[in-house]
């Protein structure tokens, strides 16, 4: 039987049907750190999602590892980017919307007084993590537009990435089964090999099943590498 032959073989068998390693290999000079959502609501005791997603976060260490891959993005010097998520009065206005949209507009979820008024933001749910702000606010993070949904079809992301030679991007942050598996989905059909990392992200545990669980499983599928916090660590550190 020929090498083909033998290949095609295993994947017609679902009990060895493995899915290969593509062998990515970072190239930090076309890298980027892309966190999506490092927002209060999502990450902190104090925001309104935490009944939903503080067990996901507190098993995966996500606030400490997204810490850590923020980090390490800095001192390798590669590009560094955050999506966030805003809704400003007008947004509220919508007429139609999937079940995770109302719950998120019922429950006041990334309220902005509006896109050009700063009143109570500081602090407040749609504001970052205290602790990831000197990375973010120190004039060389890219603060996309805020995404509306999910995706980044919305907002300037993909052009920022462009704009600075992207072409591989480390993805981590919330939610799991929701922002960033979209990002994953949107970035790979634009062409970018796409790095997700595993324990910097976390999702919804709802009766209907755990939202992160469910989310892995199309990582394996469709991201370029599913590595961890620590691997990603040390491909920055020794590329």
């Amino acid at each position: 039987m020929s090498t083909d032959s033998s290949i095609k073989a295993i994947y017609r068998d679902p009990e060895n049907a493995v899915l290969p390693d593509v062998g990515l290999k970072l190239d930090l000079s076309r890298t980027a750190l892309v966190v999506i959502d490092p927002q209060v609501d999502f990450l902190s005791p104090n925001g309104v999602t935490w009944a939903l997603v503080g067990n996901s976060v507190t098993e995966n260490g996500v606030v400490g590892h997204l810490g850590q891959l923020f980090e390490a993005a800095k001192n390798a010097g590669i590009t560094v980017a955050v999506s966030p998520h805003y809704y400003y009065p007008c947004d509220h206005q919508w007429e139609h919307g999937g079940p995770l949209e109302k719950m998120m507009h019922d429950i006041g979820m990334f309220d902005r007084a509006s896109p050009l008024d700063l009143s109570g933001f500081d602090g407040s749910g749609a504001d970052f993590m205290p602790q990831y702000k000197p990375f973010i606010l120190d004039g060389k993070t890219i603060i996309c537009s805020p995404h509306k949904v999910y995706g980044p079809q919305t907002n300037d992301l993909t052009l920022q990435l462009r704009k600075k030679g992207v072409s591989q991007v480390i993805l981590a942050g919330m939610a799991a089964n929701l922002c960033v598996e979209s990002h994953l989905r949107d970035l790979v059909e634009q062409g970018f090999e796409v790095i997700v990392v595993r324990d910097a992200t976390a999702a919804p545990q709802i009766p209907e099943g755990d939202g992160y669980h469910a989310a892995l499983i199309n990582y394996r599928f469709i991201a370029s590498a599913l590595w961890t916090t620590e691997q990603v660590v040390e491909r920055l550190q020794n590329p």
